[in-house]
Parts: C-alpha cells; structure tokens; sequence
C-alpha cells in the first residue's frame, strides 16, 4: 500500500527507500515483504525479524501473531529495548508510535537503524557514517570529467556520480566516457538498471526520485550506503588480490635480484681474477716505450676500470641488502649467497686485488727507472767511443805529410774508418730519442751531446774530403809542367769556388762561369760543344779535364797576336776598348782597373788604346 498522496515529497521518498532497505534484508530469510511501513511494523513482529536479521542475534520470545493492542506494544518494546541495548539512542518516539504508525517517526525509526546497521560502520581516515562514506565516494570519483561529490543530495541527480562508480569498480559493464551528458534520466536509469542486475545492489530510489533539483539527503545516503557495501567487497578482494600479486612481485623481484647478485659477483670475481693473472704473466721489452704503455695502461687500469670495479662492488653490496629487506618485510628466511659468490668472498678476493696492484706498480716503475739508467750509459759509451774516434781522425790529418801518393794512401785509410763513426752517430741519434721520450735529461756519464759530435764528426769528414780534393788535384796539377805555379794554383782556386757540391767536378753552367772568371768566353752553342769535347764522354768536367783544358787555352793564349785578337774581340771591332766591354766580358774588376792604369786613352777620349798598348808591349 503506497504512500497517501497527501504526504511531502520527502516523506515518500523515504519510505520507498527505506522500505526497499527493509524488504532487501527480510528478503533474505524468506519472511513476506513489508508493503507500508506504517502498517506492517505496527505489531512489532517483522520489526523483530529484521533486527534480528540485521543485528545477526536473536531478541527471545515476542508474540508471533499479536491479536491485542497490549501484545503489539511489548512486540515493539522488545525492538526498542534490543536497540537501546546496542547503545543506539532513541528520541521522542515510543512503543505506542509505532503501534498507531505515526509514519513520520517510524521513518525516523528506519533511518536510525540504517545509520547504526550500514552506515555507521563506514570508517574512511578517522572519518565516519556520513564523513566517511562522503569520503570513499569523493576518492572513487576523483578523477572523473563532470563529477564533483559534495554531499548525497544535487550531487547525484545527474546520474554521472553513479555511473562513475559503477566505472569505476566494474569497467566491465559501462564505459564512462561515451555517456551522453545531456541525457540525465537515461544515465541514471542505465546505473540503477546495471547495479541492480549485474551488481546485486537493491534499488532503493527511482529514477524520479533522483533526477529532481534535490534529492533526499537520507534516501541517496541510504542508496549509496548500499553501493559502498557491495563494492568494498570488491576492494577487499582486490585488496587481497593486490596483496598477492605484491607478494608475487616482491618474490619475483627478490628471484631477480638473487640471480643478478650471484650474475654481477661472478663476472667481477673473474675480472679481477684475469686482472690479477695478466699481470703475474706480464713481461718487460726493456724498450722504454713498452714500459710507458704498460705503465699507460696501469694509469688506464687506476682512473676507469678500477673504479668501475669500486662502484659495482658497492652495488652488489646494496643489492644484497635489498634483497634481505625485501624478504624480512614478509618474514621469509634471510637469503644467503651460494659458497665462493659471499660478500667475504668479494673482500678476499678485493685484498688480493690491491696486493697484485701494488706489486706491479712497483714493478713498473722499476723497470721505468732502469730502462732510464741502461739509456744514460748506453749513450754515455756510444758519445765517448764516437768523441775518441773523432778525435784519432783530426789527429791523423794533422799529422799527414810526405809524397802525395802516400798522403793520399793515409787519407783513404782515414776515409774507411768514417763509416763506423757514421753508423755510431745514427745510433747515438736513435739513443737521443729514446732518451727524450724517457723524459731524461741530465747524463752524468758524459760531456757529449749528440749536437756537438755530430757537428764535429762533420768538420772532420768536410776536412778530409778536403784534404783527399787537395791531393788529387795536386797529383793532377804536378803532371801538368808547362804551368807556372801561380797559374795553377790560380786555376785550382777558381775550380774550387765553381764546385759547388764539393764533389770535385763542375756541370756546364758552373763549367761556364769558371772560365767566364778567367776572362774565357764562348757563345751558347759554342760552350755547349767545348764542355763535351772537355767532358770526353764523362757526365761532367774533373779537375785533371779542366787543368787539361786550361793548358790548352793558356798555351794557345801566349802570342801577343792573339791577345790583340782577343781585345779587337772585347771591344767588339772598335779602335778603342771601354770599361763596359770589359765588365761585359767578365773580367775581374781589380783587372779592369790595372788596364786602366796600364793602357793610354784613345785619341777620341772615349776609351782606351789597346792598339797602341799592345804595339808598346811587342817587340
């Protein structure tokens, strides 16, 4: 029987959900549905029942079927007494309200025994009853476009608080973000409908009931009480399902971490263990530079590896220990590492590993030092046997004297003994740059320096090759009898200045300027065919061809005819000569000024009268 029409919204609203409240439990054991609560617990006896029901404990004997006035109200006073016991208080409402179902305070009656049986045990943070559940509906909702839970009125009546906690808990059955906003009824009659049929929620409130500007505080909150029931069965199971599957996660990640410990600790034990055998096998060239590369790649061993090695060593540590924490945070025995892979394995091994570092740090530097010391003496011995070589070489030419021939024998023996001396310096040089590279530069025992002999061991080779010219250009000029003294040593002189290379001979240009010195000159093509005849088939001019030639020319050069020939030749045809055509023939200038002096001006005064000097001069 419904609600008289008569009564205020809200009065109605309740009693639908309060009724269905009722009805969901008494609904359970199989006792007849209440139809109006004003009625149907006027007698007390399904008010028993659903205490019963509700406070999970049996209120006694009462009067099953109550026919009196008097049998109706104890009924009822047993329910009071049974909910004043629970410590539940009760205000201004007696057995006899009930009796006559004064409506008004039975649904305060209900709504006592919903605050007590199924809101008061909700306790969220220190919060509870209407605090509390306010709270799991705002963290459950949080993060939901459009909702904003602020109390169990207009916060509702858009249906989307509903539908987001029915997404929230069971995505399976609703998909939030394709809800059609607009449609207010439709969403609330679509999260009633599926909490209803899919959820096991009893619906408490209709869709009119909710869609309304403000919906009844007591009827959403006693709704929504029911909601929160259902689904914290859900979180606990979810709760418990994430506590396993934490536990999985936390054993799964321990298993990880056990192997990549025993992983990581084995590769580091046998690294420093080959580290350690590499350097046991480790052998010295004696050559500086392989020291320094293997002192490079200690120093290599110091900044990166090692270090390395430091930072693992300290992970493994920490991981070794989050492992135990790990697995002490649920109380399962302590992890111990296998045998040879123990953290005082590590140690050990780490002890060992310092030991062999500083022995071949020491070993090293050693034979650095050495290596150093071998390089001293090694050019100290090679400077001073080249020092004495060189100076039994300018000794012997010093003392070189008596027939050409046999000077010439002794030059050639001093010549042969260059080579040894030659080959030592190139040793001494390489023995300079190893030295250099050992960064050594004091040597106390010598006074030589690579510089200083090598400089000298030149003096004395230019010496001697010198001296070797001399004597077979003497030997050369001795066999030449028709030329004075002067002339010859005039003519050596000359063929020395124009031997450029010192190698005893002269090319055609130098060939050519050496008798251009000398007052002979030839046209382009005239020279090239005198330089061959000179050559005799010899890539270029010795000193024996041009002494040879010079004899020639000077014996062809004695007649006073052809030394009038000469100048008409100089002066180009003139009856006089000029200080210009003397330049150009390439007469020396201090002979130049001696015909100057020697020769009378021409009657023209714009030369000199070589006519008449040669014409004074011949007999």
């Amino acid at each position: 029987m419904p609600v008289a029409a008569a009564t205020p919204a809200w009065v109605a609203t309740q009693h639908k959900a309060f009724l269905r409240w009722a009805n969901s439990y008494l609904d359970t054991a199989n006792i007849p549905l209440l139809q109006h609560l004003g009625i149907d617990l006027s007698d007390g006896v399904r008010l028993i029942q659903l205490l019963e029901i509700i406070g999970g404990e049996s209120l006694g004997r009462y009067a099953s079927r109550p026919k009196l006035r008097v049998q109706k109200a104890e009924n009822v006073i047993v329910a009071l007494d049974y909910i004043k016991s629970r410590g539940i208080q009760l205000h201004n409402i007696g057995a006899e309200d009930i009796v006559d179902g004064n409506i008004k305070l039975v649904l305060g009656l209900l709504w006592t025994l919903i605050l007590n049986f199924s809101i008061s045990e909700i306790n969220t943070e220190g919060h509870t009853a209407k605090e509390g559940l306010l709270l799991w509906c705002q963290r459950k909702t949080a993060f939901y476009d459009g909702v904003k839970i602020v109390d169990f009125s207009s916060s509702w009546n858009d249906g989307l608080a509903f539908c987001a906690l029915l997404d929230r808990h069971r995505p399976d059955l609703i998909d939030y973000t394709t809800l059609d906003r607009k449609d207010i009824k439709g969403n609330i009659a679509l999260a009633l409908k599926l909490a209803s049929e899919e959820v096991g929620i009893p619906q408490l409130v209709d869709v009119e009931d909710v869609c309304i500007p403000k919906p009844d505080e007591r009827a959403i909150m006693t709704y929504v009480a029911r909601w929160f029931h259902a689904f914290s069965a859900l979180d606990r199971i979810e709760t418990a399902g994430r506590r396993v599957e934490k536990f999985v996660e936390v054993m799964a990640s321990s298993f990880d971490l056990q192997h990549s410990y025993e992983y990581r600790m084995k590769k580091l034990l046998e690294a420093i263990a080959q580290q350690i055998t590499t350097w046991k096998a480790a052998t010295f060239t004696g050559q500086y530079l392989d020291a320094r590369r293997q002192n490079s790649e200690f120093a290599e061993y110091k900044s990166r590896t090692k270090r390395t090695w430091i930072a693992e060593k300290t992970e493994i540590t920490s991981m070794l220990g989050n492992i135990r924490t790990k697995l002490s945070t649920y109380g399962l025995k302590e992890y111990d590492p296998p045998a040879g892979l123990k953290l005082s394995d590590l140690d050990a091994t780490w002890k060992v590993l310092l030991s062999a570092e500083a022995l071949r740090s020491k070993k090293i530097n050693e034979t650095i030092r050495d290596i150093k010391e071998k390089l001293r003496s090694r050019f100290a011995d090679t400077a001073n046997s080249i020092a004495s070589m060189i100076d039994c070489i300018s000794l012997e030419l010093a003392e070189m004297d008596g027939e050409l021939e046999s000077q010439r024998t002794v030059a050639q023996a001093i010549q042969r003994k260059l080579d040894p001396v030659s080959s030592l310096l190139a040793s001494l040089s390489q023995l300079r740059q190893d030295l250099e590279e050992a960064n050594v530069e004091e040597n106390d025992y010598t006074v030589y320096s690579y510089d200083e002999l090598d400089y000298e061991f030149k003096l004395a080779k230019d010496a001697l090759s010198k001296k070797l010219l001399f004597i077979e250009n003497q030997i050369v000029a001795r066999s030449m009898t028709n030329l004075t003294p002067i002339q010859l040593e005039e003519f050596e002189s000359v063929f020395r200045y124009f031997d450029k290379n010192q190698q005893n001979t002269l090319q055609e240009a130098e060939f050519a300027a050496a008798l251009a010195s000398l007052g002979i000159v030839y046209e382009s093509d005239e020279m090239h065919e005198v330089y061959e005849d000179v050559c005799e088939g010899e890539p270029s001019i010795s000193f024996e061809h041009f002494i040879r030639f010079m004899v020639d020319v000077t014996e062809d050069q004695n007649t006073a005819q052809q030394v009038l020939q000469s100048f008409i030749e100089v002066a180009e045809g003139k009856p006089y000569i000029t200080e210009f055509d003397l330049r150009n023939s390439l007469i020396p200038d201090p002979k130049i000024s001696q015909l100057e002096v020697l020769m009378p001006k021409d009657q023209s005064g714009q030369g000199l009268d070589y006519v008449k000097f040669m014409e004074k001069l011949c007999i």
